[in-house]
């Protein structure tokens, strides 16, 4: 399939993970795009976080984390797929670190693959309303992360207010586009009966809302770190087993 050439924006991806099953609908091609406004304690993926290229070290020697590509040459290469996905009910899906923080480029790619094969959007939800609109109109499902609905809470573990993050919570919400939320389930930060029930007030009535999937906090979470040269150290228990208040209707636990 011809992409046209005049579109040339890069953007800089750490990783693509191929027959993803847990990014969405069916068998999926996941995207990783670098760079992360937030700094949550329990981020699983310390190499995404940062939005320049750097220097991981593996026990096979350091290598390169981070590249860049241009939108014209992603969506070319995830379009030879697209029949493969189209058959088992699947798609592309993007996430990252925060794959809105690369908006022009993420929003090149889309509109290239856009009637051409499913897309989804993993986010945080901290973006610019206008872009997010933007992004979400141009996705066909979206896997929206909340943290916590509490702002002290949210700002603490995270770095950053979630004033932004639940107006475009309710965005998508009036939007209609078919979703999933996610919670990634801390202890002792957001895995009691009221953090799940603030939750649920926000997202019980949403008419395009599939289910909500419960992640719980992993302790090798904290694995990574030492190969991008930063500390592990949350401040939260990391042997603490998170308490599970699972009140949504449709819902699992991974």
């Amino acid at each position: 399939m011809q992409i046209p050439q005049h579109t040339m924006t890069q953007g800089l991806i750490f990783s693509i993970e191929e027959f993803a099953i847990n990014d969405g609908p069916g068998i999926r091609k996941t995207v990783f795009l670098k760079g992360c406004p937030l700094r949550c304690a329990w981020c699983h993926n310390p190499e995404g976080l940062f939005g320049g290229p750097q220097i991981m070290h593996g026990r096979d020697g350091d290598e390169l984390c981070g590249r860049f590509v241009r939108s014209t040459e992603l969506a070319a290469s995830l379009l030879k797929d697209s029949d493969f996905y189209t058959m088992s009910n699947g798609g592309v899906t993007f996430t990252g670190g925060e794959p809105t923080m690369q908006s022009d480029f993420l929003i090149e790619v889309l509109e290239m693959l856009k009637g051409k094969v499913h897309t989804a959007l993993e986010t945080s939800g901290f973006c610019p309303e206008p872009v997010f609109r933007r992004i979400v109109g141009l996705t066909d499902f979206v896997l929206f992360d909340i943290k916590a609905v509490n702002p002290e809470v949210h700002k603490r573990y995270t770095g950053v207010d979630n004033a932004l993050i639940l107006k475009n919570l309710d965005n998508l919400i009036r939007s209609g586009k078919p979703f999933v939320v996610r919670i990634p389930l801390i202890p002792g930060v957001n895995d009691s009966l009221e953090a799940m029930e603030q939750v649920h007030e926000l997202i019980m009535d949403a008419p395009g809302l599939q289910r909500v999937e419960i992640l719980r906090y992993h302790k090798t979470a904290g694995a990574k770190y030492p190969k991008v040269d930063m500390e592990y150290n949350p401040p939260f228990d990391t042997d603490a087993e998170p308490q599970i208040h699972n009140i949504f209707e449709n819902s699992i636990v991974l």
